[in-house]
């Protein structure tokens, strides 16, 4: 079953802070629609090429990888369709001490790298490319004669239209005045920018997060300045770029110079919703609420339009059961288990299953028509949040 992305993400946060102490950590990616039992033949060859290491205790350990992916493949009859990740290897801290772990992800996306790798680190990268955000920008990239208009989704670049003008040089052709001439040419650069800004407004909805407009020379700043673009999309406008191309060599070239404003503007809406909450909150005018149980309430009234939950948060929601038997949920923090009795008798009571928080709200939001925002905690307001309790929700109506 595919991994909920935030699910990968604390994942793959687990796996990055793990390091061999020697190569032996095992990583095994399998592409969509790739066999299972080739790559199960491969890792059987793999270890018979680990016979050889001549450290024991690394052959030890590679060899144990190795086995517990092998026996891990077995568990599929056909690769799951969007592939498999397997991360396998000793994870104990103790020279000398063996505690081989195995990890089998299901990717949300197709996976396209076939890979077999030993290393002191687990090969992460194919994985975290696909839970960075996804969010659909607009790029621009023209000068009086060409534009290239493209959405950015990720890395991935799609041109969406390209056009050309029939704007003349600077030079005049023989026996024209150079007034008619800068008349005309004047002209029809002014219906060139306008059907630049026509293009941009077909191909940029609202689901464009925000455009970076880019060029040689002042083309781009003219038409920026100028009265072409409609005052929705002007908004969007992140930034203008210098870029010596105006075709897909320049869409590469503004991505590459414009980093700052794409990352600047993948926490704008986490900053944007964060603010609005804590705005709310200080005008105290009821269409907020936060902490687990209110929020709770919220959702299951109908109530709550947008769940912020902070990332890496630690609680968790834990269904527990006393020998009186009344059984009853919480949330609570791992380490507060200990201290629990039964609300019912004062007896103790035992864990018989428990949850991650989004995995829960996630749950319990379905059927209500509720978005959850996950809030990092890289910006003030994410952290704000987070010493808050970690967990707010922006309401339809008053309770």
């Amino acid at each position: 079953m595919e991994e909920p992305l935030y699910k990968l993400k604390k994942l793959l946060k687990e796996l990055s802070s793990i390091k061999g102490r020697h190569t032996e950590l095992v990583t095994v990616y399998i592409p969509a629609g790739y066999s299972i039992s080739d790559v199960s033949n491969q890792l059987k060859n793999e270890q018979g090429t680990a016979i050889n290491i001549k450290s024991k205790a690394v052959r030890k350990n590679v060899l144990g990888a190795l086995e517990r992916a092998i026996q891990h493949l077995k568990l599929y009859k056909q690769t799951p369709p969007h592939g498999l990740a397997i991360f396998s290897g000793n994870v104990s801290e103790n020279e000398g001490v063996s505690d081989v772990q195995i990890w089998a992800v299901e990717p949300p996306e197709p996976l396209n790298v076939k890979l077999y790798w030993c290393d002191q680190r687990f090969e992460l990268a194919p994985l975290e490319e696909m839970v960075k955000e996804k969010d659909i920008f607009g790029i621009v990239v023209m000068d009086n004669q060409q534009a290239t208009i493209a959405h950015l989704r990720g890395k991935k670049l799609k041109i969406v239209r390209k056009l050309d003008s029939i704007v003349p040089g600077k030079f005049r052709a023989g026996g024209q005045s150079a007034a008619r001439f800068g008349r005309v040419r004047e002209g029809l650069i002014n219906d060139f920018y306008k059907k630049i800004a026509g293009t941009m407004k077909d191909a940029f909805h609202e689901e464009i997060k925000g455009i970076i407009l880019g060029g040689p020379g002042p083309a781009k700043n003219k038409f920026y300045e100028g009265d072409y673009i409609q005052t929705a999309i002007r908004n969007k406008i992140l930034g203008i770029r210098d870029t010596g191309y105006t075709d897909e060599h320049g869409l590469h070239e503004i991505v590459e110079r414009s980093q700052d404003l794409l990352s600047e503007a993948e926490v704008a809406k986490e900053k944007q919703l964060v603010k609005k909450f804590l705005g709310e909150l200080q005008k105290g005018s009821g269409m907020v609420t936060y902490g687990f149980l209110s929020v709770k309430n919220a959702v299951e009234q109908g109530a709550a339009d947008i769940v912020l939950i902070s990332d890496g948060l630690d609680e968790l929601e834990v269904e527990l059961q006393c020998n009186c038997g009344y059984a009853y949920k919480k949330f609570l923090k791992g380490y507060q288990l200990s201290d629990q009795k039964c609300p019912k008798c004062g007896g103790q009571v035992k864990l018989i299953g428990e949850r991650d928080v989004i995995e829960s709200f996630e749950e319990m939001v379905k059927d209500y028509g509720t978005s959850i925002e996950i809030i990092s905690r890289d910006t003030r307001e994410g952290e704000q949040l987070f010493q808050m309790g970690g967990i707010a929700a922006l309401l339809r109506y008053k309770l």
